[in-house]
């Protein structure tokens, strides 16, 4: 049960055991300048992360649709690092409205949504394109199916899925076969009813990829005020709960790499330290 892995797999391709989610970057209300993203991210490239995850639907308004992307974008142009090593992941069905969020997972939306991200992100062929939500209106088979018409079409290099449960993660796995790589769902110590999805990850040998591992933008701090192991053993460690929190959710299976989301450089930097932190079997049971 400890984490000695700093990198992981995600189908043949090796990335940092953290990865960084870029949503907090592009939500009203708490979104950062755009200089001090590109910072935030060029300090995540430069402490290793080689995974970003970004979406079409990351904007401050349906007016600006592809926002996060775009700066994902601009700011790999101007790292002076190797950018091919970095996997850059985004989604597209979740769709965002003059009233807020909507889906659709029609097969016309997906291939034009994956279109507006090739062209937003600047490629010829996205790395890990992902299902963003499930559309109650149309059949799951319909919206994979068009992952796979993507793939064969040579738009995406790998395929991935998001708030799925068990038997959508079969059927996407039928369906897609080696082109499914990854999982993302909710997951974190207030939030651990995904627990059989990362078990069904481990089993297909997929990647599951834990949005919000820290709670949630502004949530945090709940790791202080709700979840005094985290604090007692980040303590003895020297390190931050935070930290004690990601290297937890990196014990629960070889499968599981967290996306913490960030909009400061100081933030992901520590979060990218977890990746090193190991905690024994005694620590692990009293996180639970």
């Amino acid at each position: 049960m400890h984490n000695t892995m700093t990198t992981r797999t995600i189908g043949d391709r090796r990335v940092g055991a953290i990865g960084l989610g870029a949503m907090p970057m592009s939500v009203a209300g708490h979104m950062p300048d755009e200089e001090q993203s590109i910072r935030t991210i060029h300090a995540a490239l430069d402490a290793g992360i080689t995974l970003i995850d970004t979406a079409d639907a990351y904007t401050p308004s349906h007016e600006d649709v592809g926002h996060n992307e775009r700066l994902v974008a601009r700011a790999l142009s101007l790292w002076g690092g190797n950018t091919a090593a970095v996997l850059v992941a985004t989604k597209g069905g979740h769709t965002r409205t003059p009233g807020g969020w909507d889906v659709d997972g029609s097969p016309a939306y997906l291939r034009a949504a994956c279109d507006r991200s090739l062209k937003a992100l600047g490629v010829d062929s996205i790395g890990l394109y992902q299902h963003h939500r499930p559309d109650p209106k149309v059949p799951y088979e319909e919206t994979i199916g068009a992952l796979k018409e993507l793939h064969d079409a040579g738009k995406i290099q790998f395929a991935g899925i998001s708030n799925a449960d068990p038997g959508q993660i079969r059927l996407a796995h039928d369906i897609l076969g080696e082109r499914l790589v990854s999982v993302q769902n909710e997951y974190s110590p207030r939030f651990r009813s995904s627990e059989p999805e990362i078990d069904v990850c481990a089993e297909l040998g997929l990647a599951f990829l834990p949005w919000s591992p820290l709670g949630g933008i502004g949530r945090t701090g709940e790791l202080r005020e709700r979840n005094s192991a985290f604090i007692e053993i980040a303590d003895a460690h020297g390190v931050t709960p935070q930290q004690v929190c990601l290297a937890w959710e990196l014990a629960r299976s070889p499968v599981v790499i967290p996306i913490p989301g960030a909009s400061r450089p100081e933030t992901i930097v520590d979060s990218a330290a977890a990746a090193s932190l190991e905690l024994s079997a005694e620590e692990l049971a009293r996180l639970g």
